[in-house]
């Protein structure tokens, strides 16, 4: 076996291929997943008065197919409909996810559709980031996705952070705001230490109308396409864990109490 090649090839890129079996994902062995409806399994459904009911299945959620194929504890911190705003304002101190108890060695945050493209909210950028304090952060999406970080750092000062890109789809990838969202959330990983960008933009597949076809549920995912997503976060992470072996070195010694050098 080659295990430089299979493991450390330099011209790999992300997604080339979908982990089988145990990944690198495994060294964590407690996660959250920050998101809205697709971080929270959501199955949208057409009732007998042909309406629309939404209903989070979190045993369907991409974190925990990712919980029950690496054997990890996945956290979903997570509502359909949920914004950066809503989060980092009320919702999570409500559902007692600042809890130190439920601290974490990883955070997966998948914010952003309600805030920019259903509430209007401005995107923002660094320069509404309070740097002595995160309470302060001007209140626009980059603001609140800031605090959240900054949030769960004062929880977790020694843990990665994975921030999800909006995925390339056929009804938004002219959309400016796509573009812009997505260039703050690599700005936001250079700003902050531990953290990195799962671009599905970049390397995820196209979810145009022959994907719905297979993977989705009206305007959501079917069970199928959550196990999809799973494969690609998944993956993704795998392969960031992989091509940067220094940054994760000590990534079981995260929240263990035990001191370590850096």
């Amino acid at each position: 076996m080659d295990w430089e090649k299979e493991l450390y090839d330099q011209n790999e890129k992300p997604l080339d291929r979908l982990v089988d079996g145990y990944s690198h994902t495994s060294i964590f062995r407690k996660i959250a997943f920050v998101g809205d409806s697709l971080s929270s399994g959501e199955f949208q459904v057409l009732n007998a008065e042909n309406k629309y009911t939404y209903h989070d299945l979190y045993e369907y959620s991409w974190g925990q197919y990712i919980a029950r194929k690496n054997g990890l504890t996945a956290y979903n911190f997570s509502k359909g409909g949920m914004t950066a705003k809503e989060y980092i304002e009320s919702f999570a101190e409500k559902r007692d996810f600042w809890d130190k108890e439920k601290a974490c060695q990883a955070y997966v945050i998948a914010l952003g559709v309600n805030d920019i493209y259903n509430r209007g909210m401005e995107i923002g950028s660094l320069e509404d980031i309070d740097a002595t304090d995160y309470r302060k952060n001007k209140p626009t999406f980059i603001g609140n996705y800031a605090a959240i970080i900054s949030h769960y750092k004062e929880i977790s000062p020694d843990a990665k952070f994975f921030f999800v890109s909006f995925p390339n789809t056929t009804k938004r990838n002219k959309d400016e705001r796509t573009h812009t969202v997505i260039k703050r959330l690599y700005e936001l990983a250079e700003y902050f230490d531990n953290s990195y960008v799962i671009d599905l933009y970049k390397y995820g597949p196209l979810y145009d109308d022959k994907f719905a076809e297979k993977f989705y549920l009206h305007g959501h995912m079917n069970p199928s396409g959550y196990i999809l997503t799973a494969r690609i976060i998944d993956s993704y992470i795998d392969y960031i864990v992989r091509h940067n072996p220094d940054d994760f070195r000590y990534a079981g010694l995260i929240n263990s109490g035990i001191e370590y050098e850096r």
